[in-house]
């Protein structure tokens, strides 16, 4: 049974914070699916991805290619990913829905904390789905460093 973990960016961009949480992920073993709301934006961060130190290459490919099924990392504008995840990384205000964090290793709502609405959907995400029996934790950035603000029993 997964959990659902919320991060807060305030000090740094998502093309920042993004690689770091999928070289963790990816430490873990696990297979991830990012993702977003709109296709264009996912090749912005395809495309980052790609520009990344040679030595902390992150393999991985867009959706809707031939190899979907061999890409430890997809990135997605919607479910049913084609590489079976066992992580799932929301950016952007993307849903993800208690079946899917109860189903996943963990499921990591990433949200930019300079944008209102973009914290309003979060919130939104929090509630359902700790109100749905998810267990959730909620990490800021706010000092400088990654810290466990909240905590929701699942």
């Amino acid at each position: 049974m997964g959990a659902a973990y919320f991060y807060h960016l305030t000090t740094q961009p998502l093309e920042r914070v993004l690689p770091m949480l999928l070289d963790k992920a990816r430490g873990a073993g696990w297979r991830i699916e990012v993702r977003g709301k709109d296709a264009a934006r996912m090749a912005e961060l395809d495309a980052a991805l790609w520009l990344g130190p040679e030595e902390g290459f992150l393999p991985h490919g867009l959706s809707g290619g031939p190899h979907d099924a061999d890409q430890p990392i997809l990135l997605t504008t919607g479910p049913d990913a084609g590489n079976a995840p066992t992580c799932i990384m929301s950016v952007d205000g993307a849903d993800v829905t208690p079946g899917e964090v109860l189903a996943m290793e963990r499921a990591c709502v990433i949200f930019d904390g300079h944008d209102g609405t973009a914290v309003q959907v979060a919130r939104g995400q929090w509630k359902a789905l700790t109100q749905a029996g998810c267990a959730a934790q909620y990490w800021s950035q706010e000092s400088g460093r990654w810290e466990k603000k909240a905590e929701a029993g699942g």
